[in-house]
């Protein structure tokens, strides 16, 4: 890690939800690497303070849907780590279903972990931000959030509702010293994507490789986006050289959307 990045993140508080494993478990450690001082919030305690154990990051557990627990995890963090600078919306999961079969458990599902979740907690560190007029918040969306999806109409609404969110605040914002972005990758080489091998597996009896290249041909490269990818254009919202950009959504994914 670069002596100019540890000096920009030192010291900084960051907390990244959904960070016990994934592409939000990836961010956190190279703010960790940075230097900054990290918290990573989820809902699995073991798996959350395992990988905080290895980050030296504090681990704060919390549902992310329920706001109660989300401003308990963040006033936690604040007093063990200092008021937050960063906060990653990582947290989210995806279920698939023709639209005919996707009940309403299933929408709101998809509505309160992408979305909801994600307004509970920018709302949880906003105020304080826009106080101390200093702040970057980053909103792991996805290409769901930049077009249409067959299956997933739940997900991409709800991406898409991130998205809305990203540039309001952005606007709202603006003048206050608190950037807003989004960051959104196309299939990532993650357990999210792992899982959805196995359902189209399951589902259509294809082999795992068959399963692989229908995922990989909507990527005009052709591959998997890498977590460490994402991680970095997170790091680089942040840094001091990314103070005028926000509202943007940027996309991560080979060429898939441009």
């Amino acid at each position: 890690m670069s002596r100019s990045l540890s000096s920009t993140f030192g010291k900084r508080h960051v907390v990244v939800t959904g960070g016990a494993t994934g592409i939000g478990a990836v961010i956190a450690a190279r703010f960790a690497d940075a230097g900054a001082l990290v918290t990573i919030i989820g809902r699995k305690p073991e798996k959350l303070r395992a990988t905080a154990k290895r980050l030296g990051a504090y681990a704060a557990t919390a549902d992310v849907t329920v706001r109660e627990e989300v401003e308990a995890a963040i006033s936690d963090a604040a007093a063990a780590r200092g008021a937050v600078y960063i906060l990653v919306n990582n947290a989210g999961a995806a279920e698939a279903a023709p639209f005919p079969k996707t009940d309403e458990a299933l929408w709101g599902r998809m509505l309160a972990v992408n979305l909801t979740g994600t307004y509970l907690c920018t709302h949880a560190v906003a105020g304080a931000m826009v106080s101390a007029r200093s702040g970057r918040i980053v909103n792991i969306a996805s290409t769901a959030a930049l077009t249409g999806y067959a299956y997933v109409s739940a997900y991409c609404a709800a991406k898409h509702g991130v998205l809305g969110l990203t540039r309001s605040l952005a606007r709202e914002f603006a003048r206050m010293g608190v950037t807003v972005n989004a960051v959104c990758p196309g299939y990532t080489d993650t357990e999210l994507v792992e899982r959805s091998l196995d359902n189209i597996v399951a589902s259509t009896g294809r082999n795992r490789d068959d399963a692989m290249a229908e995922l990989l041909k909507v990527n005009p490269q052709r591959r998997l986006v890498r977590p460490d990818e994402v991680a970095d254009a997170v790091l680089w919202l942040c840094g001091p050289n990314a103070a005028s950009i926000t509202g943007q959504a940027i996309a991560i994914a080979g060429g898939e959307v441009m």
